[in-house]
């Protein structure tokens, strides 16, 4: 569940101060029992989005460090959930979780407006910390063409329609014709340049700052006309016809927007178009969500649409904004599914405490999406404007 460093949800207000007023009288749980009553979640309750404490230090573990003890605790084993998804959804909605920081959040997100959680020298530490846990969780997590991002579930009825329906969807939208040369910022498995070079006959290069990706990758495009390289954005100079980048944004970091901008720009011939797929955040933060930041994404951040507009600053036309955010919850909880139903052949290389890690990460986050705390935003933009305007394709 997302920290935030914003003032209580008015409707709230009251429950804020109760809670503490009990923890000034030593009796946590009370104050937490009063807090999420106002959502209609119960401690030890029979819902399934009730959740049940194992050890009560799991209270003052909350009090101390926010939301990113109450991930760790929940990994310890101190409570359990059995829809942790709805019950971060229900505490999101109401803006609860406000009153939940910690020192350590505080402390990072100080860190992050000091430094540049995006600078050069760290731009490879995501993949060797994410992107290289193994190719064998990732196959096994997603989609037949390992897509890792929002898929788009608008006539789709299953996980690998509704990603196929997302990488075609990019491709009309960026009108690719056969011959095309297209930029792939943030490849990943190479799903997205496969996709484009066998459906529209484009020549693909996709880079990626993980060694696994790129290793599986070249291996899964062998025959076709792609490329994968291992490589920082800001290395690239070269001209394409059309640059994408999936999920790759909430990784560069506020502070290396106009870069990234500016590098696409110099890249993107007359007359292209760039398409931008990333989730967004309410909020202008300096840093992401402490949990997801220490234990699943360092270095991560989610762009604000203020933030975003200021980044891209004079450099591009924004041609379309599409925010398709509630079909992330739905591809989340497809994600954790499959993990648990493979997870007999994940145990040998991952432990039971990693599990865990794992499905709060997808659960809350599908929370997060529910609740419409987060986005998930295509933007289309042009150097100059397309003549005439551009036709939204949907």
């Amino acid at each position: 569940m997302a920290a935030s460093a914003t003032k209580a949800h008015p409707r709230f207000g009251g429950v804020t101060g109760s809670i503490a007023r009990c923890v000034g009288a030593g009796a946590p749980r009370r104050a937490v029992e009063e807090w999420l009553a106002a959502v209609d979640v119960r401690l030890d309750g029979a819902r399934p989005w009730d959740p049940r404490i194992r050890d009560e230090r799991v209270f003052d573990r909350l009090f101390r460090d926010g939301t990113l003890g109450l991930g760790e605790a929940y990994v310890d084993g101190w409570w359990d959930c059995d829809q942790l998804d709805e019950m971060v959804s229900r505490v999101l909605r109401a803006g609860l979780e406000v009153g939940f920081r910690g020192w350590r959040a505080a402390l990072a997100a100080i860190r992050a407006w000091i430094g540049n959680q995006g600078r050069r020298s760290r731009a490879f530490e995501i993949g060797r910390r994410h992107y290289d846990l193994g190719n064998d969780l990732f196959a096994a997590m997603l989609d037949r063409r390992m897509t890792y991002s929002c898929a788009y579930w608008k006539d789709a009825s299953d996980l690998d329609a509704a990603q196929e329906a997302k990488l075609d969807l990019i491709c009309r939208k960026l009108s690719l014709r056969s011959g095309m040369r297209v930029l792939d910022i943030g490849c990943g498995w190479g799903s997205f340049a496969i996709f484009a070079a066998q459906r529209y006959g484009v020549q693909a290069v996709g880079v990626t700052v993980s060694e696994e990706q790129r290793r599986l990758a070249e291996a899964r495009g062998r025959g076709l006309p792609v490329t994968f390289r291992l490589q920082d954005y800001r290395d690239l100079a070269e001209p394409f016809d059309a640059v994408v980048s999936i999920g790759m944004f909430e990784h560069v970091g506020a502070k290396n927007y106009r870069t990234y901008f500016d590098v696409v720009r110099r890249c993107l011939r007359a007359g292209g178009l760039f398409l931008l797929h990333s989730i967004g955040g309410p909020t202008d933060s300096v840093a992401g969500d402490p949990w997801i930041s220490r234990y699943i994404f360092p270095n991560s951040h989610l762009p604000s649409v203020r933030t975003l507009c200021a980044g891209i600053g004079n450099a591009f036309v924004i041609e379309d904004w599409h925010n398709f955010g509630a079909d992330y919850d739905r591809t989340l909880l497809a994600w954790e599914r499959n993990v648990v139903t493979q997870w007999p052949a994940l145990r040998h290389r991952y432990d039971q405490r990693f599990l865990r890690t794992w499905r709060y990460y997808l659960l809350s986050c599908a929370g997060a999406f529910r609740a419409r705390r987060n986005q998930l935003w295509q933007l289309v933009l042009s150097p100059d404007g397309v003549a005439g305007g551009y036709a939204s394709i949907r």
